[in-house]
């Protein structure tokens, strides 16, 4: 595989990598799904759509966001140096606006006036509220119950910012049955609205556009870790639930002797519902419009799933993940709630920075591969800040002292 020219060929012109990907979709949607690739195609290459999303990075969301070197943890841990990119810092607080706020722009360009998507731990629905706004449309977001009680903040932070919350009170209420609900509204009104979907998933265009708005992530790591050090780190690593932030670091790193990792959740651990370690323990299969690799039950339909952090429990991953999987040339890890609840604690308490429960799980993996290297440089994606998960981690873990390293 030539990576220097991976980004012309993948995915292919029907929107797969590999065996993964595709638009598995009804008929009354196809005319709707083909009308955004279109304009995808169109705009993606437009010097104007450009320069815009540009300006709106730069005085809007605050980018770029920088590159910290965790010195204290890094003594702490022992080992390799551990780097974390600031996604935390995007406005709203995490990587979600990257791609919210070029699929506001699209639905402007199309005509749209209104945008419908699912959320699980809130990102991605107040990133997209941020984006309505922005952009004068409607805006409506479809959460499970469990996450609308466990994500009470963001849930708040959506609706002040004008979005309706439609509560999902089916299966398990949580991710995947959110979505299912999304898709439904959608089909009802694709006419007037467009879905974006908050991660590298869905059927064409949706893991290809979401894909390139987060690129930016891992083109600015790259640029400001060599610019500090003058080095490539040696390795990077991102959590991976769908995989939008995970997929926007990796790609600009493939033509790079980095090794790269993603961060799935292993949850409680190994048993069939007590985890969403889709690429630990999934097989091919097809939901949400797409074939991938997901985790199934008995009868071969999606598996309930389950992680601390509600942006994780998702029972499949990104079409492009899984043909980076096969390629060999991204290693999949796993990471336990009780990891990376310690790493919550540790980066709060020795550098400052509460994160994300997702992004604890990165942090969980840096810490556990930096003492493993021993020397060189592991540089994580800090995907999210942790505002959203203080309230649930205090009243199941107190304040952290039983994860003292």
């Amino acid at each position: 595989m030539d990576y220097r020219t991976y980004l012309r060929y993948h995915p292919d012109a029907n929107g797969y990598f590999g065996e993964y990907g595709g638009a598995v979709l009804p008929d009354n949607l196809k005319a709707a799904f083909a009308e955004i690739t279109e304009a995808y195609q169109t705009i993606c290459h437009s010097a104007q759509f450009i320069n815009e999303l540009r300006r709106i990075r730069r005085d809007f969301q605050g980018r770029p966001t920088p590159v910290y070197h965790c010195e204290r943890l890094s003594r702490k841990v022992g080992g390799a140096q551990i780097y974390v990119k600031r996604e935390d810092l995007n406005h709203t607080g995490a990587h979600k606006l990257n791609h919210c706020m070029g699929e506001g722009l699209l639905a402007k360009y199309m005509g749209k006036k209104k945008l419908i998507a699912e959320t699980g731990a809130g990102q991605h629905g107040v990133a997209l509220a941020t984006a309505a706004a922005f952009f004068g449309l409607e805006c409506e977001i479809h959460m499970g119950e469990v996450d609308i009680a466990k994500q009470a903040p963001n849930v708040t932070r959506m609706k002040i910012l004008g979005a309706k919350v439609v509560p999902v009170t089916h299966g398990l209420k949580t991710l995947k049955e959110a979505v299912d609900s999304a898709f439904e509204a959608y089909a009802r009104d694709y006419k007037d609205a467009i879905y974006c979907i908050g991660s590298v998933l869905g059927p064409h265009p949706f893991p290809l556009m979401v894909r390139d708005f987060q690129m930016v992530v891992g083109a600015e790591m790259r640029d400001q870790f060599r610019e500090m050090t003058g080095l490539e780190p040696d390795a990077v690593c991102a959590c991976v639930g769908g995989g939008s932030n995970s997929i926007g670091t990796f790609v600009p790193f493939l033509d790079s002797a980095v090794e790269l990792y993603g961060v799935e959740p292993l949850g409680k651990g190994d048993k069939l519902g007590d985890h969403a370690a889709s690429m630990k323990h999934g097989t091919p299969g097809v939901m949400h419009g797409f074939k991938s690799i997901m985790l199934k039950d008995e009868n071969g339909e999606p598996a309930p799933v389950y992680s601390i952090a509600s942006g994780l429990d998702y029972p499949s991953v990104g079409p492009e993940h899984a043909y980076l999987r096969d390629l060999g040339r991204v290693q999949y890890e796993s990471v336990t709630d009780e990891e990376a609840v310690q790493a919550f604690f540790a980066l709060s308490k020795y550098e400052g920075i509460i994160p994300a429960l997702e992004s604890a799980h990165a942090v969980a993996f840096a810490m556990r591969k930096a003492k493993e290297m021993k020397t060189g440089s592991i540089l994580a994606t800090l995907s999210g800040r942790g505002d959203k998960d203080v309230d649930y981690v205090v009243e199941h873990y107190g304040y952290g002292e039983q994860f003292e390293l």
